[in-house]
């Protein structure tokens, strides 16, 4: 028994222990709910993925019709929920960059106005904004029969901003494989410029390059004719417009809001980020003769990289699992279609499992991906 006192054994003894607990009450919550269904009659399984959806979904992030099964709305479903959530972590991102450096900027109007944007932004419920983006958009803009002709080819209505879509004809597989590798080699030759320029000091076109090796191969399978690609711009009818690609009201409201929200949260976690990095680094720097752009591009923002991506990935969770909220506009997102699905199908739990498990894993992919790159940039013991 001297085993039961081995502190490594007992670790593992209790973390297996409370795993088989929740497995146990798991299984247990499963099975009486079964029973119970079966006792009323109430159909359970999956097997109702493999059914005719027989609803439309007026935005799909990948093709859809009312004859495709209910597997494959949910897939939409999960589809527009990952577009809308990239986009609006990249947005958010930038622009909370922009507002974190100007809250710390020496004009005081300047900081005054990023100070009223992160307050403005992060003390009114986010839901609230989705409203008044959608409102806007509704009231302020023309309707179709008077929409704007922006460009040739692009109008903007309260229907939405319509655009020329870009159908690629042939040589797909060929396009992707140039945009493979020319992403590849930029990465390469962008790697070894960097070496190169911390070991000699020197500097270098890396970055020319690196961007010379990305396109590269695109612009040479284009002059040799290795894919083609049709334009198709929309015409303006009576009373709507057709052809083209239309961005939807529901899908830019919840877009502004969502990469607003988020970027009032980056820009606080920027300055403090920049705050954390000593005076002596701004010092040394003047010293060099390094103006204060540089100085902020090339020696604080790398040292406070590393206390702003442990935080940062929470913003990035906050986003994603937020975009539930595109429910109450009508933006159709999983939780969206996953109603519809309930309502066709009247199997609330499996339905609800499906979402609430594809929240779980894309979180926990999420997180990792953060987790890999905060351990890529943090310091390195010698």
């Amino acid at each position: 028994m001297a085993f039961l006192h081995d502190m490594r054994f007992r670790a593992y003894f209790y973390q297996v222990v409370a795993i088989g607990f929740v497995v146990l009450a798991g299984w247990t919550m499963f099975s009486t709910a079964s029973d119970n269904l079966a006792k009323q009659n109430i159909a359970t399984g999956f097997d109702f993925l493999t059914r005719p959806a027989g609803f439309v979904i007026t935005e799909a992030a990948i093709a859809f019709e009312a004859t495709d099964t209910v597997g494959r709305a949910i897939l939409v479903g999960i589809a527009n929920t990952v577009k809308v959530s990239l986009l609006a972590a990249i947005f958010g991102t930038l622009l909370g960059l922009a507002v974190g450096i100007a809250r710390m900027s020496h004009n005081p109007l300047l900081a005054r106005l990023a100070l009223t944007y992160v307050e403005l932004l992060r003390n009114v419920p986010l839901l609230l904004y989705l409203f008044l983006w959608y409102s806007l958009i509704i009231l302020v803009l023309p309707p179709v029969k008077q929409a704007l002709n922006l460009l040739p080819g692009v109008y903007l209505s309260n229907s939405g901003l319509v655009v020329p879509a870009a159908l690629l004809q042939s040589g797909g597989l060929a396009l992707l494989a140039c945009l493979v590798g020319g992403a590849a080699a930029a990465f390469f030759i962008r790697t070894v410029a960097t070496r190169r320029r911390i070991a000699t000091g020197q500097p270098n076109q890396g970055g020319l390059l690196a961007i010379a090796a990305l396109l590269a191969p695109v612009i040479l399978l284009w002059l040799s004719g290795g894919f083609a690609v049709d334009w198709d711009f929309p015409t303006a009818g009576k009373f709507r417009l057709t052809g083209g690609l239309h961005v939807r009201p529901e899908f830019v409201a919840l877009l502004f809001g969502l990469a607003l929200s988020a970027s009032a949260n980056v820009a606080e976690i920027v300055r403090a980020g920049i705050q954390a990095v000593g005076k002596g680094q701004w010092e040394a720097s003047a010293a060099l003769g390094l103006s204060r752009g540089k100085t902020m591009r090339l020696v604080v923002l790398p040292q406070a990289l590393r206390i702003i991506i442990p935080p940062l990935t929470n913003t990035y969770l906050t986003v994603f699992k937020n975009s539930s909220l595109a429910i109450a506009i009508g933006y159709p997102d999983l939780v969206m279609v996953s109603n519809t699905v309930m309502n066709q199908t009247g199997q609330a739990i499996e339905t609800i499992a499906i979402f609430m498990g594809v929240y779980l894993a894309l979180s926990i992919t999420i997180s990792l991906i953060m987790n890999w790159y905060n351990a890529h940039v943090a310091l390195k013991e010698r």
